[in-house]
């Protein structure tokens, strides 16, 4: 019973942090050394991948019918212009999976650790008030994902391979790559949900390969019960953000990063001081 009360728990971490410009890991990281799970290694890392699942499941739910280029509902140009975006995405999603598939390994052994997640929640939190002040008034250039070009999807994949380092945020660096590019903040933050789709299910799936999938029944209910939390929390967590950035830019996420990268290093910090 504690098991499945930390599962929940961490399930609800997952579902709101993946989709907010906040970094899910740098979150889990400090969230785990109080909540532990006591289950095998095997486990927690196929834990931390059917979370990750639960959470894009959520992106498919939502925007299944703008997704889905085959709707009966849609007139030709609109079912084009889906297929239109499936290619962007793809062609978005190409510099995280070259990069992501040859680092991977190094990543796990050198990159997954306090001090980095620290300092990149602080130097992301610190371009995303940047980068809001340089576009206090400033009208965005792309307000439909229709007019993004695959020049700038092409940037804003370059800025998702930032993400595969430790406490970035994916969320959070193609947000930038959005805003850098022109779009508005609700385009950016939609394409950012689309592009979490092939990367996230490729990322998932090669940790599946990776780790197998062996476990005993109350492991395979625990997986299953994290999915469903991280999946319900990212359906509140993806509206409460498209909702928010209607009339609030992303300073305040930037703000809080910084706070979140300090606490990460001063307990740390303190906690192997003291050792």
């Amino acid at each position: 019973m504690l098991e499945a009360l930390k599962v929940i728990f961490l399930g609800i971490v997952e579902g709101i942090t993946e989709w907010l410009p906040i970094s899910s890991t740098g979150h889990l990281i400090l969230v785990e050394e109080f909540v532990k799970l006591k289950m095998s290694e095997g486990f927690i890392s196929m834990f931390n991948v059917v979370i990750q699942l639960g959470a894009i499941l959520a992106v498919v739910v939502i925007y299944f019918h703008k997704l889905n280029p085959f709707s009966s509902t849609k007139t030709q140009k609109q079912k084009m212009l889906t297929l239109q975006l499936w290619v962007k995405v793809l062609i978005a999603s190409v510099p995280a999976a070259v990069i992501g598939l040859l680092f991977d390994d190094f990543i796990d052994a050198h990159l997954m650790n306090y001090v980095v997640v620290a300092i990149t929640l602080i130097l992301y939190g610190i371009a995303f008030i940047v980068v809001e002040k340089q576009h206090e008034h400033k009208k965005p250039a792309v307000r439909r994902l229709s007019d993004l070009t695959i020049p700038m999807v092409l940037i804003i994949g370059c800025f998702q391979v930032l993400a595969l380092i430790p406490g970035t945020s994916r969320s959070g660096a193609t947000i930038i790559g959005g805003l850098l590019v022109g779009a508005a903040r609700g385009v950016a933050a939609e394409f950012t949900f689309f592009l979490a789709i092939p990367v996230m299910f490729g990322a998932s799936f090669l940790k599946i390969f990776k780790f197998g999938f062996s476990f005993t029944g109350m492991e395979i209910f625990l997986l299953l019960l994290g999915c469903v939390i991280s999946f319900a929390v990212s359906i509140f967590a993806i509206k409460f953000l498209m909702q928010y950035i209607k009339n609030h830019d992303f300073k305040a996420f930037g703000y809080y990063r910084i706070v979140l990268g300090a606490i990460v290093l001063l307990y740390f910090g303190l906690t192997a001081a003291f050792a």
